[in-house]
C-alpha cells in the first residue's frame, strides 16, 4: 500500500516494484533506465496497460465493430528496491550523474543536459 501518491507500488512483470514515473515515453525510459542503474537500482519497465473504458453500447439495430486495441507507446518505469521514493531522491542529493554531479530536480526532469548541482534550486531561474 503506497504511503502517499508519491509512493506507489506496483507489480512489474511479477515483480513488485516501487513505480518511479508511469506513461513515460520512449526517450524518457533511455535515460530514466541509464540514470538509475548507474546509481545501482534494478529497473523494470512495463508499457502502460491501455485505459480502462466501458464498451460503447450500440442503439437498436446497430452494429459496431469492435474496437482494435491500441498498442501502448508509453511505458511504466519502476525499480526492485521498495524504499526507494523518486522525490526524495532528488531532493535528498542521493543520485549521482556519469560525471559524479548530484542529480539536480532541473536534469531529473531533463531540462539541463548537465546537473549545475553548484547552484541551489531555488536560486535557479
Amino acid at each position: 500500500m503506497a504511503i502517499n501518491k508519491n509512493h506507489e507500488f506496483e507489480d512489474l512483470n511479477g515483480i513488485k516494484c516501487a513505480v518511479v514515473e508511469k506513461n513515460v515515453s520512449p526517450e524518457r525510459v533511455g535515460f530514466l533506465k541509464q540514470l538509475l542503474e548507474f546509481n545501482n537500482y534494478t529497473v523494470v519497465i512495463v508499457p502502460t496497460p491501455p485505459p480502462k473504458a466501458a464498451p460503447a453500447v450500440p442503439k437498436e439495430g446497430e452494429t459496431t465493430p469492435a474496437p482494435a486495441p491500441v498498442a501502448s507507446a508509453t511505458f511504466t518505469v519502476g525499480v526492485t528496491n521498495l524504499s526507494f521514493n523518486a522525490v526524495n531522491a532528488v531532493f535528498g542529493r542521493m543520485l549521482r550523474t556519469k560525471d559524479g554531479h548530484i542529480v539536480t530536480l532541473a536534469y531529473w526532469n531533463q531540462k539541463d543536459s548537465v546537473s549545475h548541482d553548484d547552484i541551489p534550486y531555488f536560486e535557479k531561474e
